[in-house]
């Protein structure tokens, strides 16, 4: 059983996402160590590109401050290092194609199993098109993890088929950020997921409050929040740590005891 796989064993997964720099790596750091200390099962990481499509305005927002405070992918790796000297739960990276072809796939690939990254997630990479990062992935044992939209309709089952590590389910059409309600027919979706592979499925985009994790979480196997997440962030600066905690356990305790 990979790592990630392992992350939904004990009940509905509960992964936040956090963007790398913002507003500094002493923050990311701590920051993840509180969500996983409330109950963090899995942690995605943005690494920060200058042209994120599938971001929000908060997203993008936290992009920018994080460039503009000379996070590099680089700066990524060391963050992680650090990270791994205590937390145990898997760790993905989320970015852009393009971050992976200006630092060279088999570099970048490199890089994450040697730090501990355990998946990786690219939105603009067209499932059509992933081969040829997947043969370099799987090479050094870092899940390449695939997405499934409101639009994907006859290409799911194929997707669901080739996945890796878990499946994210994009609960809307557009970009990230948070929603008063989510109206997509995802119990469709995940029939059709499960009728295709045992590979486990988080949905994210749009999920800000216990109520829809735990909506959300009756039909998947986890749940994805960030851009709740990076407006904390926003909100509290250095300061969000403690902030970003107790919210993430108020989200675990929504899903707790599905």
């Amino acid at each position: 059983m990979t790592k990630i796989r392992a992350a939904f064993e004990k009940g509905k997964a509960f992964i936040p996402f956090i963007t790398c720099g913002d507003p500094d790596l002493e923050t990311t750091a701590a920051v993840v160590r509180e969500a996983v200390r409330n109950g963090a099962d899995l942690v995605e990481l943005g690494i920060p590109f200058s042209d994120p499509t599938a971001e929000g305005p908060v997203i993008q927002g936290a992009n920018i401050r994080a460039l503009a405070g000379g996070m590099t992918t680089d700066r990524a790796f060391a963050l992680v290092e650090n990270l791994r000297q205590d937390v145990t739960i898997p760790l993905v990276f989320m970015t852009y194609a393009n971050v992976v072809f200006s630092y060279g796939a088999d570099a970048l690939f490199a890089n994450c199993a040697k730090v501990g990254i355990d998946g990786i997630i690219l939105p603009d990479l067209p499932f059509e098109e992933k081969d040829e990062f997947q043969s370099v992935s799987r090479k050094y044992g870092v899940d390449l993890i695939s997405l499934i939209a409101p639009t994907s309709h006859q290409r799911i089952a194929m997707i669901a088929r080739e996945a890796e590590g878990f499946l994210y389910i994009v609960s809307s059409l557009g970009v990230t950020g948070t929603r008063s309600e989510i109206t997509t027919d995802l119990a469709s979706i995940i029939q059709v997921v499960r009728e295709n592979t045992d590979v486990p499925c988080a949905i994210g985009f749009g999920i800000s409050t216990p109520a829809q994790a735990r909506q959300m979480a009756e039909l998947a196997d986890g749940v994805i929040v960030g851009s709740a997440i990076i407006k904390l962030l926003q909100q509290h600066g250095t300061q969000a740590a403690p902030v970003v905690g107790a919210y993430v356990k108020e989200m675990k305790q929504g899903i707790m005891d599905l």
